[in-house]
């Protein structure tokens, strides 16, 4: 009897050993990739869209370039950031914009003056051409998704900026600041903040970018910063804001950058 049922487990074993091998082999195995195929294919003007979908786009696309190409502003004269060394009509433009408006929201929101502005010269993409100025514009001028930043930095770290700012060599456009060069213009003599000379005992808000904010440019910084604010406010629409508020662009110059050969 013993061994009747032992011959009855051993079967049984056997059994569902054997079901587990069926279930295995007949099991669908799973895709994997063994090889991606490409190709160039070219496009020319002799590609035409379906006229149904662009028919069904037509109407959004003529609304969207109706705001676009609404008149807000006027350029008196074309503003081009390659037109100085230190310092561009567009580029003093666009920071004392940014400070004006970043100063009004912060003041509001926290109860604090922002001191500064720096952008970084390569984030100017277009320039402004004299005459009309539309929403088209700031589109141009700054295509990509930059947010405004306020951050808070030390008097150390204001040095670091200026002597970033000299040692580039470029165009950033600043604001709030009044920067002396040396006579070799390879390093500053005097910064002062909102007219007054830097205390190393404060620290200064700092209106920026997103970008900036996290070194890009090689402004690290701004990595250093206390503490930082985002303003959830695009940079691009703080340039449209600004054309519907403002009948004329300012173009301005100034003495923000100090040097003995009085060069801009």
């Amino acid at each position: 009897m013993t061994k009747l049922i032992n011959n009855h487990s051993k079967f049984c074993f056997f059994i569902v050993i054997l079901t587990l091998f069926i279930f295995v082999g007949c099991a669908t195995p799973k895709p994997h990739l063994t090889k991606i195929n490409g190709k160039i294919i070219p496009i020319d003007h002799n590609i035409h869209p379906l006229s149904e979908y662009d028919d069904y786009i037509e109407p959004y696309r003529n609304h969207i370039n109706q705001d676009l190409d609404n008149v807000l502003s006027y350029a008196p004269e074309n503003m081009d950031k390659s037109q100085g060394k230190w310092q561009t009509t567009i580029g003093n433009f666009l920071a004392d914009i940014t400070l004006e408006k970043a100063n009004s929201l912060f003041e509001k929101s926290k109860g604090k003056k922002v001191s500064i502005c720096l952008l970084n010269h390569g984030g100017i993409r277009a320039p402004i051409a004299k005459g009309d100025v539309t929403a088209r514009t700031a589109y141009q001028i700054m295509p990509f998704e930059n947010s405004l930043i306020i951050a808070e930095l030390k008097a150390e770290q204001i040095i670091e900026m200026v002597e970033y700012f000299v040692q580039v060599q470029r165009a950033h456009p600043i604001a709030g600041m009044q920067i002396e060069l040396s006579e070799d213009q390879n390093s500053y003599k005097n910064i002062l903040i909102q007219g007054q000379p830097l205390d190393m005992t404060k620290t200064y808000f700092v209106a920026t970018s997103d970008f900036l904010m996290t070194g890009g440019d090689n402004m690290v910084f701004f990595e250093k910063a206390i503490s930082s604010y985002d303003m959830n406010y695009k940079l691009r629409n703080l340039i449209i804001d600004y054309f519907t508020e403002n009948d004329t662009i300012p173009t301005v110059l100034d003495d923000r950058i100090r040097m003995n050969s009085n060069q801009n």
